[in-house]
């Protein structure tokens, strides 16, 4: 599959950061996708609007994890960061996080089954 000098230029600056080659992978795949979601404007030709849309396409269209979500988001700001050269900024689209979730040390019955157990004050 021959590659666009454009995405040629976006390989050149991951292997000039020296990522790893599974994170040069994932991200030419998020940049890719993200031009052809935007009809293949060229990035410098599109900002925060097309960002926030891509963003949202995933996560309610999609419905990736939020981890993904957020590998799609770092590969669009490197991107900007060192390719187009344009910080992004006033995104209206938060990093999504994971949610907490909190260690079961004791199941509800093992909890009752102590307290049952218990004598005294």
């Amino acid at each position: 599959m021959a590659t666009s000098p454009f995405m040629q230029k976006v390989r050149m600056e991951l292997r000039t950061h020296q990522y790893s080659l599974r994170t040069e992978k994932n991200y030419m795949y998020w940049i890719r996708l993200f031009i052809r979601f935007n009809d293949l404007k060229h990035p410098a030709d599109m900002g925060n609007h097309e960002i926030e849309r891509f963003l949202n396409h995933l996560a309610v269209n999609r419905q990736v994890s939020v981890s993904t979500q957020n590998q799609a988001l770092c590969a669009i700001i490197f991107l900007y960061r060192y390719v187009v050269r344009k910080e992004i900024s006033n995104l209206k689209y938060h990093n999504a996080k994971l949610p907490k979730r909190l260690p079961t040390v004791l199941s509800n019955n093992e909890v009752k089954t102590i307290f049952n157990n218990l004598t005294g004050e």
